[in-house]
């Protein structure tokens, strides 16, 4: 990569971006693509929307624009986008309102407010999200602005659009003095957004309340000026400069907005109601601007009950943006957040982070009070597995069951740091499931928050995540034990289902070799079903079951192969396992193998690492480990 000349090309691009002209030149684009004067929360929307949107069988949507970053979050950021931003886009009085975000600790909503401050800086940058402002005016005013009311009228008439906004007294007084009233002439430049440069995007984050300054949100006078200007009301002696100025026709994050005085929250009640917000000497300020605050649930609790703040909470949108609940998702959170650390080129074992998502995601779950419904079969609903006798249906009764499932639980941060932990105490050059659920039982003790009664019951959980673990491991080390696993599976399987089909028909079975007739094989398909619990009673019922399946998926067009039906592979795999059972058990736990185990267990090891991701030594503990199960 040739740096100088990236960075030459970068330069040229932004070359390209710049356009200044007359307010006259600015019509001729607005009646060109009247899509540039669109408000501050139509551009996030339109923003959001370019990313692109999946919509799944269910009708659930998910966001491009921010499933890049946040993992497992679908529900809260549709409703987000749906009730708040889309609903805003199109005017409606959402947009009046604060938005905040409330969840626990890294829960993602500060990856929500810089991921839509990053959108912004790029947004801008395309033709789409292009937007431009008078040039020179510190809050980068629509130029529209400039249009007297009485005028305007018939120009939305016109244009199909709406202007909303007042000049800025910096912008009012320089279209006095310097132009005469001539608004023709008034230059305009292309915006864009920038958090650096503090131009669309502001950030205020509060600090001691007794002397915390209004200015860093309205402005200050600049006394320097004063003996220059004459007064405190002239626009050229004010420093246009807080937060809620910079911000404006884009975003400004309020960053624990509930830790501010509530004298100090007064400011955003015109600003959220009207549209303006007072400063110094002058009128009413027209600001068209989204203000993101985010809090926790305690804090939000406290705000609430404080009556003085009555007025301020009708002007809020609380959106809860609870930890992810799906163990898959957490675990490529893991993954996001150790690749942005030092450990990226550390070797963590398959299944390793699976283990720990488990842990963390049975410690955010509520106990359903659905009959049947336990909580590692909540978890697997809810991440997509699928669980006898529970139907699609039930999974959004669950869902519903409770408003604050997820609002409290193990963070990600929290394994994060406990995976480091564990990294720094081992010897060796990985880590696997085992190392990952030691390092999270010693840190509960380290855990500031977590009461005598919560060590138990994650200390359970714990448990629970290590029983699972070991039933993957297994089936990781079987599978590695039959060469071809997949191949072996769809053989038996369709073995059973020929016979399946020639039973439930009163049909013979022709030996493919022999050409014989013979009567279906019962001893290969009890042998089958014995192994997850189907008794000589129910035998029929769950062989016509298999074949009603078989024939809905053919009248949809769709092939029944291995994963089509839950049990019956279930039992598949238990009949290759238990097949295969003694063979592993006697090769793993050998401790000085033959010639001919050693060499099984080298092709074992070698299969362990091309196909599924271990290193020698990991595979050489993983073995070790499930010599260690199958002899209990």
């Amino acid at each position: 990569m040739d740096i100088l000349k990236r960075i030459a090309e970068y330069r040229d691009r932004e070359k390209k971006l710049v356009w200044e002209g007359t307010f006259a030149d600015y019509l001729d684009i607005v009646k060109e693509n009247p899509q540039v004067v669109q408000t501050a929360h139509s551009r996030v929307y339109n923003m959001i929307a370019k990313a692109g949107v999946e919509t799944d069988s269910q009708g659930n949507k998910k966001y491009l624009f921010f499933s890049r970053e946040l993992f497992g979050l679908d529900r809260s950021i549709e409703r987000l986008v749906e009730e708040y931003f889309h609903s805003a886009a199109r005017r409606l009085d959402v947009r009046k309102r604060v938005l905040l975000l409330m969840g626990p600790v890294s829960g993602g909503k500060s990856t929500i407010v810089a991921l839509l401050k990053k959108g912004l800086e790029h947004y801008t940058r395309t033709d789409e999200g292009a937007l431009y402002a008078i040039k020179g005016c510190p809050m980068q005013e629509e130029p529209l602005n400039l249009i007297p009311r009485e005028l305007r009228p018939e120009l939305e008439r016109e244009f199909g659009l709406r202007i909303e906004g007042n000049l800025c007294p910096s912008c009012r007084f320089q279209l006095k003095e310097e132009y005469n009233g001539r608004i023709e002439d008034v230059p305009v430049v292309r915006v864009l957004f920038s958090e650096d440069d503090r131009v669309g995007i502001g950030t205020f984050s509060p600090s001691d309340p007794k002397s915390q300054d209004i200015a860093d949100l309205t402005g200050s006078i600049d006394f320097s000026t004063i003996t220059e200007y004459g007064s405190e009301s002239d626009p050229r002696a004010y420093r246009f400069d807080g937060e809620l100025n910079k911000a404006n026709r884009g975003l400004m994050e309020f960053q624990e907005m509930l830790k501010c005085d509530e004298k100090f929250l007064w400011n955003l009640l015109s600003l959220t109601q009207e549209g303006n917000f007072k400063a110094g000497r002058f009128a009413l300020i027209s600001a068209d601007e989204l203000i993101v605050a985010h809090t926790n649930e305690a804090e939000y609790k406290s705000f609430i009950a404080n009556k003085k703040n009555e007025a301020l909470q009708s002007r809020i949108i609380v959106m809860p943006i609870p930890y992810n609940l799906k163990v898959s998702e957490e675990e490529r959170i893991y993954r996001k957040l150790i690749h942005q650390s030092d450990l990226a080129d550390v070797h963590i074992a398959p299944h390793s982070l699976r283990a720990a998502a488990i842990f963390t995601i049975l410690t955010r779950l509520k106990e359903s009070k659905k009959q049947g419904v336990d909580l590692l079969k909540k978890m697997r609903l809810y991440d997509g597995e699928s669980v006898e006798g529970i139907k699609d249906i039930d999974i959004q009764e669950l869902q519903n069951e409770f408003l604050d499932e997820g609002m409290s639980g193990i963070d990600p941060r929290y394994v994060i740091n406990r995976i480091s932990s564990a990294l720094i105490r081992t010897d060796a050059n990985f880590i696997n499931a085992l190392d990952i659920l030691r390092s999270l039982k010693d840190g509960l003790d380290q855990h500031p928050s977590i009461t005598p009664e919560q060590r138990e019951k994650y200390l359970h959980f714990i448990s629970v995540a290590r029983k699972e673990y070991d039933e993957l491991a297994k089936k990781e080390v079987q599978k590695a034990f039959v060469y071809s696993y997949e191949e072996s599976a769809k053989t038996l399987m369709d073995n059973y289902l020929d016979n399946v089909e020639a039973y439930c028909n009163w049909q013979k079975i022709r030996d493919p070799i022999t050409g014989e007739e013979l009567e279906p094989d019962e001893k290969l398909m009890r042998s089958i079903e014995e192994q997850i619990g189907i008794s000589e009673n129910a035998k029929k019922a769950f062989r016509e079951e298999i074949l009603i399946r078989i024939s809905a998926y053919a009248r949809k067009g769709k092939r029944f192969d291995y994963n089509s039906h839950e049990r019956l592979r279930e039992a598949i795999q238990k009949k290759l396992f238990a097949d295969l059972k003694d063979v592993v058990k006697i090769t793993t736990s050998t401790k000085t193998p033959d010639e001919n185990q050693l060499k099984k267990i080298n092709e074992v090891i070698a299969r362990l690492v091309e196909d599924y991701g271990y290193t020698p030594a990991s595979a050489n503990e993983l073995l070790r480990y499930v010599g260690s199960l199958l002899n209990r």
